[in-house]
């Protein structure tokens, strides 16, 4: 849709968007779950031109221009909605952690769009649906796994459809068991998506595929109803194994994790790793492997979906 209306200067929206886990092991890009670690972003519009800030994470490494993802996130947004700004102030508060398989780039993605949804909202326009906001935050990536999880929160099955012409994609979320607790590892090593993939083979065996299947469906179950599952649910053999050999650490770590008993995962394509357990805490052997290593430890809930609000900006 082209834009019709352009808004007016001294609009604000805000939105609060969380972290994300993708995969879960063998729910490879289909599961995500959200955590609870935040973004915040607020957008303003303004007379003409563009400023962008950035405070915490990526602070001093991003860019500040209309190349930054959240920008890019918001003209995507405004374009789907049929206006434009003459200008914009983009702030960004980050704590999600940049290439570590937390999500931060689809919080990027969404917590954009869902400022939006603050500036329509002022304007008394009609926001962006949560289909809508899955739909084009997952344009960026090409599949919903953590997009859906921001939007929606909790625990979310995803699926893409591109049979009759360009992509649609779709989530559905999950009650996640409320037994079940999360302890995510967060390395200083850094991951890049794009490099992780090229260790993924173009073809897998129909047994592989069988495996995964079977784990996948499994996951659903053990995250919904039986986390006594979870162990054999969190099996893979798609792209973690893969994957181990350019993250030895988040390999061993992992490894260690499971050997003690507990169901873990690599984070999307890590190098973060995130357990989920119904014990409270962790084994002291993996405690002390995860601080010898750099990892830092800290127990999470599920994320809620990402919230926006429209109104005065928050001063700087």
């Amino acid at each position: 849709m082209g834009a019709g209306l352009v808004l007016a200067s001294g609009l604000v929206g805000t939105s609060v968007v969380p972290a994300s886990s993708a995969n879960l092991g063998p729910g490879f890009d289909s599961l995500g779950l959200a955590l609870s670690l935040y973004d915040e972003i607020i957008v303003e519009t303004t007379d003409s031109g563009l400023v962008v800030e950035v405070e915490g994470e990526g602070a001093g490494e991003l860019v500040l221009d209309a190349g930054h993802l959240v920008v890019r996130a918001v003209q995507h947004g405004l374009q789907a909605a049929g206006v434009a700004a003459s200008g914009l102030k983009v702030r960004c508060r980050n704590a999600i952690p940049h290439s570590r398989g937390l999500g931060s780039s689809a919080a990027a993605v969404v917590g954009g769009l869902a400022a939006v949804n603050g500036l329509l909202t002022q304007a008394g326009l009609t926001p962006l649906s949560q289909p809508q906001l899955i739909q084009l935050a997952s344009e960026f990536e090409g599949h919903p796994d953590n997009a859906a999880a921001a939007v929606l929160g909790g625990a979310t099955v995803s699926w893409t459809d591109a049979a009759t012409g360009p992509p649609v994609y779709s989530a559905a979320r999950l009650r996640l068991h409320p037994d079940i607790r999360l302890f995510p590892a967060i390395p200083t090593q850094r991951s890049s998506t794009v490099e992780a993939r090229v260790l993924l083979p173009t073809q897998v065996s129909h047994d592989d595929a069988r495996f995964n299947v079977s784990r996948a469906a499994l996951l659903v179950v053990a995250l919904t109803e039986r986390p006594d599952l979870l162990m054999a649910a969190t099996e893979d053999v798609l792209h973690q194994p893969q994957r181990a050999p350019a993250m030895p650490a988040s390999a061993e770590y992992l490894h260690r994790l499971r050997r003690c008993g507990l169901a873990a995962v690599l984070s999307g394509a890590g190098p973060a790793v995130i357990a989920l357990s119904t014990a409270s805490q962790l084994p002291a052997e993996v405690l002390d492997f995860a601080a010898a290593n750099g990892f830092a430890i800290r127990e999470m809930t599920a994320g809620d979906g990402v919230r926006w609000s429209s109104g005065v900006a928050v001063p700087s």
